[in-house]
């Protein structure tokens, strides 16, 4: 079966890996450089599963940028692409999605189309409306950045959103979802088909309890720091019950990434006329808790604070979003000098501040290093790290 994934970010490319164990897969993308590491079997995204089986197994995997190439003759066409959140629409922007509609209504009028981009409830619905296209199907995505693959060969759900009353569409979305355990290793993969709007839904409160969790933990740590308190024995203490257990509760600068801060706020725009409380205040816990990184940092008076990592957890690439970002905004605000360290940026400069590729350098110019997951590479210099990493882990 040939199968396009538009998108080679880490949606789109572990789908595209864990489809080509058994299929055709053609692999879209609008950057020429990721289309030939691809067809050269390097990751352009730092995952080690994704790294292995491009190394190491036997995919029947293309990628491509001619969109009339890889979507004709598709049977299913998957759009992986970028949504970002609006601030000032208080909307994702869809518009790299709906481009791949169109495409494919030119290139596979008859091909299914499966939107795995993050979307806002009720969409769906709609561009089958305005497209006037029936076999528009919407599927979510629960990954790890870093873990991505991995997530999709033992994933905690498959949800496929179904049109009511469609027995054709019903079809196509359990042959699809097929698709999905064929390629995984974990059997007996907990498989949901909702309707397409609850499955929009499931998607974005999913994410948006996470970004509950890391809030709450966040905000017992900023107590515990103002009442001089020890929080990890606190966290400890409240994670034995087994109704609340310890996924989620490290303390960090706020939650970033890709999906939390634009999933909670998408949220949050779904109500605006539904009553609520709870998912405002985790918007705004979020930023409350980079203010009180940012006043920590400067209580300390540096002459030079140094960010060590821009990106949001060991073992990934991606800073978009990053939470470090933001308190250095904050620090920087306040006119106190700003060194970064972060060896995956080629660029000297990143947002006005210095990038110092050495890193004895790097910690031998700063005052205080700011470091939101603890790391090795600092054990020399544990009087200039903050941190509130308690458990060196993500």
């Amino acid at each position: 079966m040939k199968i396009a994934v538009a998108g080679t970010g880490y949606v789109g490319l572990s789908n595209s890996i864990l489809l080509a164990q058994h299929n055709e897969v053609w692999a879209v993308d609008v950057l020429p450089d990721k289309v030939e590491a691809v067809n050269a079997r390097r990751s352009p995204i730092v995952d080690r599963e994704i790294e292995d089986y491009l190394a190491h197994r036997d995919l029947n995997l293309r990628a491509t940028t001619d969109a009339a190439a890889a979507y004709t003759g598709a049977e299913f066409i998957i759009i992986s692409t970028p949504t970002n959140y609006d601030e000032e629409k208080n909307y994702f922007d869809t518009s790299s999605v709906e481009a791949v509609l169109t495409l494919a209504k030119q290139y596979a009028p008859e091909a299914t189309v499966v939107i795995k981009s993050t979307i806002p409830v009720g969409y769906t619905c709609r561009v089958r409306e305005r497209f006037d296209n029936p076999r528009i199907l919407f599927s979510p995505e629960f990954l790890r950045e870093g873990h991505a693959l991995y997530d999709n060969l033992y994933p905690s759900r498959i949800v496929v959103g179904v049109p009511q009353d469609d027995p054709v569409m019903e079809e196509r979305a359990h042959r699809f979802a097929a698709l999905l355990q064929e390629g995984a290793i974990k059997q007996d993969i907990p498989t949901l088909f909702p309707g397409l709007t609850e499955a929009e839904a499931i998607k974005l409160f999913a994410n948006t309890y996470l970004a509950l969790r890391v809030a709450y933990f966040n905000e017992l740590d900023t107590y515990a720091q103002v009442r001089g308190l020890d929080t990890r024995s606190i966290i400890d203490g409240v994670c034995l019950d087994p109704r609340i257990r310890d996924s989620y509760n490290n303390p960090s600068f706020g939650y970033g990434g890709y999906c939390l801060p634009k999933d909670s706020k998408q949220l949050l725009a779904n109500y605006r006329d539904v009553p609520q409380n709870l998912i405002k205040a985790i918007v705004d816990s979020n930023a409350t808790r980079k203010d009180f990184i940012a006043e920590q940092v400067l209580r300390r008076h540096p002459g030079t604070v140094g960010v060590y990592r821009l990106t949001m957890k060991a073992g990934s690439d991606n800073f978009r979003q990053s939470s470090i970002q933001d308190v250095m905004k904050r620090i920087l605000a306040e006119g106190v000098p700003v060194l970064i360290y972060e060896p995956t940026l080629k660029e000297d400069t990143f947002r006005g501040c210095r990038v110092v590729r050495d890193l004895a350098d790097f910690k031998a110019c700063c005052d205080v290093i700011l470091a939101n997951r603890a790391s090795a590479d600092l054990a020399d210099v544990p009087e200039k790290v903050y941190t509130r990493d308690l458990y060196s882990r993500d």
